[in-house]
């Protein structure tokens, strides 16, 4: 007797191997049986016949650090078949901290609506993920830019070899209570500040304990070479297992970076280094807007900002910026970078610069930091987006066989405390997205290779035991969907839509999606355990 057989799909098992007709029988949770239950009971039998059966989706780049804490249910990810999420990307995460009040300053898409229990350490927030209904399964980083904070606090400088020892301690700490893995964010504040010889060390504990070591490496636009350079220089010298966070270059690389990126990883790895790298499915690229700052104006904290903001001589230096994170700002390309996230602006969301600028009678570049000033203490959940990647650059990436998807994202919902949050223009709709547009629409890839690039590939590489394949033994993280009708039905005016054509979700054997309809269910649990 199962707790549920799905009968009669096609059957992907998410190695990348094609499907088969047939039925999957769940059972306490998991996966029991592959193959013909025809003469078998269940609980419940839910007919999919003529739909696509393929384990859950599995995120691996996310920043929904402090949205699953504000608001679990993840609605935005379960309505897509996203069944895990790997949180604490790009130097970001929400601990350990030194005080509760500095809880605020590290955790992305903060919300001082939301009730939860306070943290320190990594795994206290762990305990307080724990606490909270959770629509997917969280795996979580630690980010290098929480441990700087919380040895440096906000000092603009890397830290000297004693204090670099003393964050290697830090993640050796979160790892044992819990973390994943170690991230670094070489463009944001405060990774923009350390060097190969800050990060090894911590990145040799990530080796240790047979961890990643995910980077969203310092340069992928003029100077993209010296940007993965150092990125596989850092994993060369720790030994740790390299993934590079969201590879394609940016607007400003010339033409041949995409393939000369990935010429220095195929000889790099002829001697040894263990690298693999993701994508986002969109040719938009998504940031916060306070990343456009020099990196001078960035320290001291958001009271600090702000004052700089509100200088017209040190505005006057931040626009004169030769090297700005973004070079379509410095090419005046404001048509192509629209507004994706804010508080107290929220109705102008959606709207491109140019656009702002004509709005407000001046140029963009004031009309940005402008907006900056005005949110606030807000200021770092403001987000813009702009159009800086190629979708040739994605194309070819997504037929390396290491190459993962992933969003960039958060877990947020259109109703509840975050229905004014938005992650990334494909927040609602990314593995949608993906399925629709590279795989179903423009071919790519076939279906079978396209779902394993949601699923195995980045279960595999996260180390996850028992995710991202439909196999006996294995979690019941499932996603049933209509293949020739998923779609993502997000815009730039309208990002905030549900994608379309997902029909049942299952979470560790529970359905949270049911005939294209959110259950109340919230089954994902906190993952702290990994294969080695």
């Amino acid at each position: 007797m199962f707790d549920v057989i799905l009968k009669g799909g096609e059957v992907f098992d998410g190695t990348g191997t094609a499907g088969i007709v047939t039925d999957v029988g769940v059972t306490n949770g998991k996966i029991a049986t592959v193959g013909d239950l025809s003469k078998s009971s269940a609980a419940q039998v839910i007919d999919v016949r003529g739909l696509t059966v393929a384990p859950g989706f599995v995120d691996m780049h996310t920043h929904s650090d402090f949205t699953l804490i504000a608001d679990g249910r993840a609605e935005s990810q379960v309505h897509q078949g996203v069944t895990t999420e790997v949180i604490g990307q790009c130097g970001i995460s929400c601990a350990p901290v030194c005080s509760h009040k500095d809880i605020r300053a590290v955790s992305p898409w903060y919300t001082d609506q939301a009730k939860h229990r306070n943290w320190l350490g990594f795994g206290e927030y762990l305990d307080a993920l724990d606490a909270t209904d959770l629509g997917v399964n969280v795996m979580a980083f630690v980010g290098h830019g929480t441990i700087h904070r919380a040895v440096l606090g906000d000092e603009l400088r890397a830290g000297e070899p004693e204090e670099v020892a003393q964050m290697a301690k830090l993640v050796d700490q979160a790892m044992e209570e819990g973390a994943g893995g170690f991230s670094s964010g070489l463009e944001y504040f405060p990774g923009i500040l350390a060097a190969p010889e800050h990060l090894v060390p911590m990145c040799e504990v990530a080796a240790d304990r047979g961890r990643l070591y995910a980077t969203h490496v310092r340069n992928r636009d003029t100077h993209y070479d010296l940007g993965f350079a150092e990125a596989i220089a850092t994993a060369r010298q720790s030994g740790a297992r390299l993934q590079i966070s969201h590879i394609q270059p940016k607007f400003g690389a010339p033409d041949y970076a995409m393939n000369h990126t990935l010429e220095m990883i195929e000889l790099a790895r002829q001697h040894d280094v263990d690298i693999a790298f993701d994508v986002i499915p969109h040719d938009w690229n998504h940031t916060l807007m306070a990343a456009i700052l020099p990196k001078w104006a960035q320290a001291g904290g958001v009271d600090e900002v702000m004052k700089r903001l509100a200088n017209p001589e040190m505005r006057e230096r931040i626009k004169a910026n030769p090297q700005p994170m973004w070079l379509i700002v410095k090419a005046d390309r404001w048509d192509d970078i629209v507004l994706l996230n804010a508080t107290v602006n929220k109705d102008i969301v959606g709207a491109d610069f140019a656009e702002i600028g004509r709005m407000r009678n001046t140029h963009p570049y004031d009309a940005v930091l402008d907006i900056l000033l005005e949110e606030g203490d807000n200021l770092m959940s403001c987000m813009w987006s702009s159009k800086s990647f190629r979708n040739s650059d994605v194309d070819l990436c997504l037929q390396q066989s290491e190459c993962a998807v992933i969003s960039d994202t958060v877990a947020i919902a259109n109703d509840g405390i975050l229905k004014d949050h938005i992650g990334s223009l494909s927040g609602y709709g990314w593995a949608a997205r993906f399925l629709q547009h590279y795989v179903r629409d423009r071919g790519v890839l076939n279906l079978a290779e396209g779902i394993s690039k949601i699923t195995s590939v980045p279960a595999n590489r996260l180390g996850l035991k028992d995710r991202g394949k439909l196999r006996p033994g294995y979690a019941a993280d499932i996603c049933v969907f209509d293949s020739a009708n998923i779609a993502s039905n997000a815009t730039a005016r309208n990002p905030r839509r549900y994608a379309s054509g997902i029909a049942h979700v299952l979470v560790n054997g529970r359905l949270s999606m049911s005939n294209g309809q959110r259950t109340d269910v919230n089954a994902g649990q906190v993952i702290r355990e990994f294969a080695a």
